[in-house]
């Protein structure tokens, strides 16, 4: 270890902020239990109300409540209110705490033991619950889905900013199509507008739904356009249609908010795009207007910055530039870049 490396670490340990007294007595007893540990580990990549968690695990709800209170007594979840319900999430501890690398080896850790397939199958029937009431909406809701979105956040507002971040991302690149092939894949493109905006920059673009109904309105827009070089892919981001994709770009415009497990899209779309593949995520920062679930089919109101930025590291992503656009409606959107290592 060299003098400077050796002053480097000393000067990173001697701004660790103390944790709280009995913290790490706290931290200890909740993750010394095997249930504990489970909850964790499902709790890693999605959020679930309580109900949903007694599902998962067979338990009444009185104990679970009793084991997520010593864990968010712990530091080790959280929770967030989602109209009258609420969720438990994953917690994480600033970098200068004390007690962060422990509570992260301990996640990582967690992570890295096998789950029951009976767990999995449970979570996977939860997921498809959410998404079966989703794709409803879409299916019923089809034709006047833009006018409902427009209550929350326009095309206009964040359409324009969102293709100032490529292009300010992609430089000359973006703007002239070089010759070897570029691609993108857009997750949800709705009608189509913002296809209109890839087709002339990417030699080829992926428009992947899991409602015909929406993806018949974007083919539809397209050929409308003589938009020739655009690919429809019924499905969702695990498609095995996307295995061999090989992305250099991918786009989810305000979407996110309408899927059941928001963090495994970072782990799936990761796994299409290239080293250095750019994705770019536009949506809501968390609200409580919580109408939007009847009116537009929302799953969550809005996200919270940091957890987008945290569920991008967990999938190998390192944050690039962000833009947050302000509404008088009281609505708040993020966009946000995020770059696969």
């Amino acid at each position: 270890m060299t003098a400077q490396t050796h002053q480097n670490i000393t000067a990173i340990s001697d701004h660790k902020q103390p944790s709280e007294p009995g913290a790490l007595l706290a931290l200890c007893k909740a993750s010394a239990d095997q249930l504990r540990l489970d909850i964790l580990q499902v709790l890693s990549r999605d959020s679930f109300g309580v109900l949903e968690l007694c599902s998962i695990f067979d338990a009444k709800q009185s104990g679970m409540s009793h084991h997520l209170k010593i864990l968010a007594n712990a530091g080790l979840v959280t929770t967030r209110r989602e109209g009258n319900s609420i969720f438990y999430r994953r917690s994480y501890r600033a970098i200068d705490d004390a007690l962060y690398e422990l509570q992260q080896a301990l996640q990582t850790s967690i992570d890295q033991q096998p789950l029951a397939s009976s767990i999995q199958t449970k979570v996977a029937a939860i997921q498809a619950e959410r998404a079966a009431s989703s794709q409803v909406f879409f299916t019923e809701n089809a034709d006047k889905f833009s006018q409902q979105q427009e209550q929350i956040a326009a095309y206009e507002l964040y359409g324009p900013n969102t293709v100032e971040l490529l292009s300010r991302s992609f430089n000359s690149s973006f703007n002239s199509k070089q010759s070897a092939t570029t691609k993108v894949i857009e997750v949800g493109p709705g009608e189509g507008a913002f296809l209109a905006e890839l087709s002339p920059r990417f030699n080829q673009v992926y428009a992947l739904d899991n409602s015909q109904q929406m993806l018949n309105k974007a083919e539809a827009l397209a050929i409308d356009r003589g938009l020739t070089n655009i690919s429809f892919i019924h499905g969702d981001t695990k498609d095995p249609q996307l295995s061999n994709l090989e992305c250099d770009c991918a786009v989810i415009n305000m979407v996110l908010h309408h899927i059941p497990s928001p963090a495994d899209i970072f782990f799936d779309l990761a796994k299409v795009l290239k080293k250095n593949g750019q994705l770019f995520i536009t949506d809501l920062c968390s609200h409580d207007q919580s109408w939007a679930r009847e009116s537009c089919g929302d799953v969550w109101l809005g996200f919270e910055p940091e957890d987008l930025t945290q569920w991008a590291a967990n999938a190998g992503f390192k944050t690039g530039e962000n833009i947050y656009l302000a509404q008088r409606n009281g609505f708040r959107v993020q966009i946000r870049q995020f770059i696969k290592l």
